[in-house]
């Protein structure tokens, strides 16, 4: 005959009970970073639903505390569920990277041929004659979706690895001029095939 695991309570308060606690606040924590980044991208309509979730996984968590404050191994599930809450999020938003950014480049180097290979791949750019410490140079600006910045950086260093560029995040673009993605016209043709 084989043994049959009997899950006992002091068992579910000692292991099962610090995981579920863990993973809740993995959760919650995750939910609250989305949440805030909607918030920053003006993403009105979704924010309270995900805080709506937020909030009853937190309550369900602290509830289980509050009810075990004898064991200290819960504690160390809910501050540990929070750290690694932390990073998922972190993760999870740099996953999705939603929005626009500004990319200004800095440069003391002729940029023409960057402009133009930007330009060619259908990004708007705009170039200004700037006075640095020493010497004159150029700033190009570009808005391009988050989700191009890595290729973005990646012809920017290909043109000009010596050059300063940083990026900002902004909430609101009107108007803008941004790469022709070749996905986009795929999808565009399958829908018109489809018709």
């Amino acid at each position: 005959m084989e043994p049959v695991f009997v899950l006992t309570s002091e068992m579910f308060s000692l292991f099962v009970l610090p995981v579920l606690i863990f993973c809740a606040r993995i959760l919650d924590v995750t939910l609250s970073t989305l949440r805030i980044v909607f918030v920053s991208k003006g993403m009105k309509h979704l924010s309270p639903v995900i805080g709506f979730f937020e909030i009853l996984i937190w309550l369900l968590a602290i509830g289980q505390i509050m009810k075990n404050l004898g064991n200290f191994v819960n504690y160390v599930a809910y501050a540990g569920g929070f750290s690694a809450g932390t990073y998922v999020g972190l993760w999870v938003e740099n996953r999705l990277a939603m929005g626009n950014v500004i990319i200004r480049i800095i440069t003391k180097k002729n940029p023409s041929k960057l402009v133009e290979y930007l330009r060619s791949e259908g990004y708007g750019v705009t170039v200004v004659d700037a006075m640095g410490r020493k010497s004159s140079s150029k700033i190009i600006l570009t808005v391009v979706k988050r989700k191009d910045l890595k290729e973005t950086a990646r012809i920017i260093k290909k043109f000009n690895p010596n050059a300063f560029y940083s990026v900002e995040d902004i909430r609101y673009v009107n108007r803008g001029k941004f790469p022709y993605r070749r996905e986009n016209e795929l999808k565009r043709i399958l829908l018109r095939k489809g018709k």
